[in-house]
């Protein structure tokens, strides 16, 4: 598999009202996507609610994903599990569904206390699906797993022969650089705080993952382009109205504002999973409102 580059949204699971999986809904968002010049899709992440699903859910999420994709862009899988042996079928399921790569987040309800018994869970998964890129999913604010991702780059590849990178929700760039350069830039590091983007493309960083590209492509696309063009003033003012969009979002609870501007947009992915909360009619004409009042949807995304 080649590098993957530029913006890579980390999609949603579309949800019914009664809590079921809607899966008729995922054809509409990728075709939507891969109009949008993505450059892969991140399944089951964060923004997919994959923890809060079952594993045979995540696997039919995946299978609907890879389906719709069919072959147009990359798709990368998370697969990680509190129980690695769920972890480890996930991992084998995504590949023999035709995953291009895989990630996985750490166990998350006994902490792990050393570097190495991560690296050792990591390899376990990763090990089930060995043809497959292995991305270590690092996002320390949700898992409180905080190791030196220098170190588990060094020392990860000697047990583990397909890691290939880390996708890095952290806003330590200082650390991420440090991944970068290891090696001559042997592994890649896909940033996953949208409203950073710009800090990353300075020190290096060429792929992003990232919740708010399912809906602003247009504004994310336009940043890098304004950075590989060398105008930092664009690219600084465009970055400025990722953090306003990504303020009002905080301001609804974050998961419950980013799925309902899938709505906004003209593609509802429905409701969230507890213990996420759901905006109401009223919040979502709220939160109308308030991305109206920074211009989203003439930068960001028009309403369809």
């Amino acid at each position: 598999m080649e590098r993957i580059k530029g913006i890579i949204p980390a999609v949603f699971t579309p949800i019914k009202t009664n809590g079921d999986i809607d899966l008729a809904k995922i054809k509409p968002v990728s075709e939507f996507l891969i109009e949008e010049k993505v450059g892969a899709f991140y399944v089951c992440g964060s923004t997919g609610e994959g923890p809060l699903l079952t594993t045979r859910e995540r696997q039919q999420v995946t299978e609907a994903y890879i389906d719709a994709v069919a072959g147009r862009v990359n798709v990368i899988v998370q697969v990680g599990h509190n129980a690695i042996k769920d972890a480890v079928i996930l991992a084998r399921h995504a590949a023999n569904s035709g995953a291009n790569a895989i990630s996985a987040v750490p166990p998350g309800y006994f902490k792990l206390n050393s570097l190495s018994v991560l690296i050792d869970c990591m390899a376990e998964i990763a090990a089930a699906a060995p043809d497959l890129s292995f991305y270590y999913y690092h996002v320390p604010v949700i898992t409180g797993v905080d190791f030196d991702m220098l170190d588990f780059l060094k020392q990860g590849r000697k047990k583990i022969p397909n890691l290939r990178g880390i996708k890095y929700t952290k806003p330590t760039i200082f650390e991420m650089q440090a991944c970068l350069e290891l090696e001559n830039q042997q592994f890649e590091i896909f940033f996953g705080t949208d409203e950073m983007m710009l800090s990353a493309l300075v020190v290096g960083a060429r792929g992003m993952v990232g919740s708010t590209f399912n809906f602003a492509a247009p504004l994310y696309n336009s940043l890098i382009k304004a950075f590989d063009a060398k105008n930092l003033d664009k690219a600084r003012s465009l970055q400025y109205n990722a953090v306003k969009m990504v303020r009002i979002f905080y301001k609804y609870g974050g998961q419950p504002a980013i799925k309902a501007t899938m709505k906004l947009i003209g593609l509802d992915c429905g409701h969230n999973l507890l213990p996420h909360q759901t905006l109401d009619a009223a919040q979502i004409d709220s939160l109308k409102n308030d991305l109206t009042s920074i211009g989203f949807f003439d930068w960001g995304r028009r309403e369809r």
